[in-house]
Formats: structure tokens, C-alpha cells, sequence
């Protein structure tokens, strides 16, 4: 309302737009679905029309988290400030967590389950390191079941000159070094509904996150809020958040080896996988919880705008 009353103009999506109504402000509605017609929230951010976004991604339609992807990077190509945030109090710790995928398996917190989470499978986010020390990994960690969650096309990068997906072109390259038996152990869930893929984190025993220097992944926030250990590549922005041995384990991108060795080290050592998850937790807590951070910072941000007019 204030911001409504210095003049600024407010675009929101469907169910925003009719909250803003309902108490009688004015707000111009676009489509939030990508697949809806134009324009749409993602237009009117790259053709420069809005100065702040505003976004706070939260379970429900699979379709939601992408259509938030799209929202949240068209607001750092354009250079707009975006203002997010994690819910920790749905993303949390559950010990009896249990992941039911039909057609592909269940778990819970008694089995070894290491995850990988990229929202396309491609060497941005290094899919490419993970699946080439995947035969070691499987190797040293006979009873781990490897979750492999995200889609098969590109987000950033380029998909392979020779053609296909990349998961095609690093399977065939590392198939051969790993035994039926164990590739049995490789589970590709691909994009799964924002439910199970909270009950995936809460019965991971390590995360996996890798990234090229860029944005960082809100579901490294999600993990670390459920209180994954994680083992991430010592890059930036993975460097923001995780302090080697506080947070997590860090290890050198291009280092697959290093990169077997924190997993199994992590495996093997449950009392360090519970410090360095409740650190991360307590860190995401207490920079990003969406009602005790994130909105009172947004409103200090209004009642900044509404001074300076």
C-alpha cells in the first residue's frame, strides 16, 4: 500500500493480484505460468519495466519451481534485485522422513542415499564431474543408492555438439566402468513435484551441489535448511555459504577424486554429518528464513522507499 501510495506501479501474478484487490490497490496482472500467453512476469522483467522483484518460491505445482527459476533469472540477467527467501520451518530435519518414488524406489534416513541436484543435468552445475568419478563413488560406497534429480535439458550452458542430453553423452562415456549391479544403484528421478523433493533431502546422508562461479542454486539454501551435509565445489557462490569443515566440505571442482573422497569420508563419520548439518541449518536460518529475515528486510526496504519520497 505504501509503495502504491508514492506512485510506483505494481505488477502480480494471478493469486497476488487478487490479494492487492481485495484491499482496494491497484496492480496490473500477468500470467505467472511461462505457458500462459504474453506478457508474462518474465516479460515485463526483461523488458525493463520493473525495478525490484519480489519472489518466494514455495512447495506446490511441479510447474511452480521452474516458472520461479525462469522469474528469478531474468532479474539477475537484467541486473534487478531480487528479493527471496527459504521457508525453514517446512524445509527441516525429519528423521522419520521416508522418499516413496513409484517406478523407481523408497527410502529413509537407515539407508545410504547420496544426492546430486541440478535443475537441468549440465556441466554449469558439474553433472560432468559428478558422473565421471560416479564409478569410484559407486566403487568405495557398495551399499549407496545415488539420486540423481533434475531434468535433461540446459539452463545455462549449451547442450553436446554431438547432439542428445548430457546425461546421454556421460553415461555412454563412463557405462563401461560400472558394473550392472551397481549402475542398478543410480537412480535418475528427473524433476519431481517440491514434496518429494523435500523428502529427498531429509533422508540424503550427503548432498552433492557443483557449480561453475555464477547464481547460486536456491536448492543448496533448501538442503542446507534441511540440514544436508553437503560436500560442494570451492567455488563462488558455493563459498558464500559453505566454510570447509563448518558448513560443509568443500573440494576443488575439477577434483572428482577429492570429491569421492569427502563423500566417503562424510559416509563414514555420522557425528560430523550432524554438526555440519545443523550448522548449515542454523546459517540458512539466520540469513534467509522467509518470516524472521527476509520480510522484515523487504519491509524495511518499503519504509526506506516511502521516506526518500
Amino acid at each position: 500500500r505504501s509503495l502504491a501510495e508514492c506512485g510506483y506501479r505494481i505488477y502480480a501474478t494471478e493469486g497476488t493480484a487478487a490479494m492487492l484487490r481485495a484491499i482496494n490497490l491497484a496492480v496490473e496482472q500477468v500470467p505467472k505460468r511461462l505457458d500462459e500467453g504474453h506478457p508474462n512476469v518474465v516479460d515485463v522483467i526483461r523488458e525493463g519495466l520493473v525495478d525490484v522483484v519480489i519472489n518466494t518460491p514455495q512447495g506446490g505445482q511441479a510447474a511452480t519451481p521452474r516458472d520461479g527459476f525462469q522469474i528469478r533469472r531474468a532479474a539477475a540477467e537484467r541486473g534487478i534485485p531480487c528479493f527471496t527467501s527459504i521457508d525453514t520451518a517446512a524445509a527441516a530435519p525429519d528423521p522419520a522422513a521416508r522418499l516413496d518414488l513409484p517406478g523407481i524406489g523408497s527410502w529413509s534416513r537407515e539407508d545410504e542415499v547420496i544426492t546430486f541436484v541440478n535443475r537441468n543435468l549440465e556441466p554449469y552445475r558439474g553433472f560432468h564431474v559428478f558422473m565421471r568419478a560416479l564409478p569410484e563413488l559407486l566403487r568405495r560406497r557398495p551399499d549407496a543408492q545415488i539420486l540423481i534429480c533434475g531434468d535433461e535439458g540446459v539452463s545455462y550452458g549449451v547442450a553436446p555438439r554431438s547432439g542428445g542430453t548430457w546425461k546421454d553423452v556421460l553415461t555412454a562415456e563412463v557405462r563401461d566402468r560400472i558394473p550392472d549391479a551397481d549402475w542398478a544403484r543410480v537412480h535418475f528421478t528427473g524433476r519431481i513435484p517440491h514434496d518429494a523433493f523435500r523428502r529427498m533431502l531429509q533422508v540424503s546422508r550427503v548432498h552433492l551441489y557443483l557449480t561453475y562461479p555464477f547464481v547460486l542454486s536456491w536448492s543448496l539454501l533448501e538442503a542446507m535448511s534441511t540440514g544436508c551435509a553437503v560436500v560442494g565445489s570451492a567455488t563462488q557462490p558455493v563459498k558464500e555459504v559453505i566454510a570447509d569443515g563448518e558448513t560443509g566440505v568443500l573440494f576443488d571442482f575439477f577434483d572428482g577424486a577429492a570429491m569421492v573422497d569427502a563423500v566417503c569420508r562424510l559416509c563414514d563419520d555420522a557425528p560430523l554429518r550432524a554438526r555440519l548439518g545443523r550448522a548449515a541449518r542454523d546459517l540458512v536460518v539466520a540469513r534467509y528464513d522467509l518470516a524472521t529475515i527476509c520480510l522484515p528486510a523487504q519491509f524495511r526496504w518499503i519504509e526506506t522507499l516511502v521516506a526518500d519520497r
